[in-house]
């Protein structure tokens, strides 16, 4: 419980309209995007309640607030466009959610260097907008562009439609300005590459806020490609599929845009070549090519076309609908959608035995596949699950016996349970068996940083 007088010297830091403590307000800051039907085991988690939400608005006002949380031992969560489909900021221990929307200007763009400077709630869409008055766009280009943050996709290490030819967010990560959980900042040199020592931008990639609060982020951004191919290719298998997209990296080709699915209407993998005129035609030739020689139908480029219109329609569709929304408004929405998506990464040779040993494991549950999918690389492999013969009275019993064993599968395989989301109160459980003892080296840093737990707490097995 943080007291009256706690709050007092909040409101001295932030002012007082910053603070709130309605009813309504904390429930609503307290979810995301991950709902009671997908949560399984976590569902208690999605019950946690914060105590404030506080609003600061510059790097000094962080710094106070998450010195006065730790000496008085209050969680902090920081909370960016809340658009997370793990849980990652459920206020599990109660205290602030750390509401960055203020900090969300964009500080500097530079052609040259051809990075772009940010405070942590820029929008990416806002970003996209401000590059291409430059002549630049961003290499990072999830569903999400309409309503996720940077600091959001950093802490996450999201993927996006882009991800085949510039890799996910973390990848294109300069450099980081944070606050560190007694209120130290730190700030990493903005160049692509040192040897002085370890980046400690990896500190906060992917790490869900736990090790401190990103209040800066220098990223790597593009020229506008003078040139860009669409085209799809069809498929009367999806291992033809996979090979064919395999092959295609295997031989250095790298594509903007690679993704093979295999729904209802059949097996088809989208491809967007982009980059200078001659290296466009270079590779969207070959490709073809490649592709041909492993069964594959040229289809044209409409159906890439089309797919590439619509890809942040669910982005679009939740900010209208569910941002800014109680939770009981947002889980109403969802109820009756009986399906889970699953995000496993794996060695390539690993990819298709994966598959095959999923659908033994649905055989009798009433679960299948809608969708399988590779996603900007063959090694990263998604699943849509669905009920197999209408909704069954033990379907969601019987999804979350197959999501824990396919996830538990990917890990005994050589591979990871996510690489899109991460980890968030939905996976939280399997963790240390994943990272075995590279758990306990988390641990260790998390102990130095932060030995109070104020960062976060109960995110990344910690």
């Amino acid at each position: 419980m943080i007291t009256s007088e706690t709050i007092q010297s909040i409101a001295g830091i932030v002012g007082p309209d910053n603070v709130l403590s309605d009813p309504y307000d904390l429930d609503r800051y307290s979810a995301d995007a991950l709902n009671p039907f997908r949560a399984f085991g976590a569902e208690e988690a999605l019950d946690k309640l914060a105590d404030l939400v506080v609003r600061p608005a510059c790097t000094q006002e962080v710094v106070d607030l998450v010195t006065l949380a730790a000496k008085y031992g209050i969680p902090v969560i920081p909370y960016g466009g809340g658009t997370g489909v793990m849980g990652g900021t459920i206020p599990v221990r109660g205290g602030i959610i750390l509401d960055l929307n203020r900090m969300n200007r964009i500080l500097s763009i530079n052609p040259t260097d051809l990075t772009a400077q940010v405070e942590p709630a820029v929008v990416l869409q806002d970003l996209v907008d401000a590059l291409a008055e430059h002549g630049l766009m961003s290499g990072h280009d999830p569903y999400s562009v309409p309503i996720a943050t940077v600091g959001g996709t950093i802490s996450t290490n999201g993927v996006g439609y882009r991800a085949a030819a510039f890799g996910p967010m973390g990848n294109q990560v300069v450099a980081i300005e944070a606050v560190l959980p007694d209120g130290r900042v730190i700030s990493t040199p903005p160049v692509p590459k040192y040897s002085s020592g370890p980046n400690l931008n990896q500190l906060f990639i992917g790490s869900e806020g736990v090790f401190g609060v990103i209040v800066k982020a220098t990223i790597q951004v593009f020229r506008m490609p003078e040139e860009r191919a669409f085209d799809a290719v069809a498929f009367d298998d999806f291992d033809r599929g996979f090979s064919g997209a395999a092959e295609l990296l295997a031989l250095g080709i790298r594509p903007t845009l690679l993704d093979l699915s295999e729904e209802d209407d059949g097996i088809r993998l989208h491809l967007l070549f982009e980059g200078f005129k001659e290296g466009v035609a270079a590779q969207h030739q070959r490709s073809i090519q490649v592709l041909m020689d492993m069964g594959g139908r040229p289809m044209g480029p409409e159906p890439t076309k089309a797919y590439w219109r619509v890809r942040h329609d669910s982005g679009h569709n939740y900010k209208r609908t569910s941002l800014g929304k109680s939770r009981k408004d947002r889980w109403q929405r969802r109820a009756g959608r009986n399906f889970d998506y699953l995000h496993m990464a794996l060695p390539i040779s690993q990819v298709l035995e994966y598959r095959q040993r999923c659908q033994k494991i649905m055989e009798g549950t009433g679960v299948k596949v809608a969708e399988y999918a590779i996603w900007s690389r063959p090694e990263l492999f998604s699943m849509l699950l669905a009920p197999a013969d209408g909704v069954r009275e033990d379907f969601r019993e019987n999804l979350a016996m197959v999501v824990e064993k396919v996830l538990i599968l990917s890990q005994d395989m050589g591979g990871t349970m996510e690489y899109c989301h991460g980890v968030g109160v939905k996976l939280n459980h399997l963790l240390v068996r994943e990272m075995g003892a590279g758990h306990q080296v988390i641990q260790s840093i998390k102990q130095a940083l932060d030995p109070a737990n104020i960062m976060n707490p109960g995110k990344l097995g910690l």
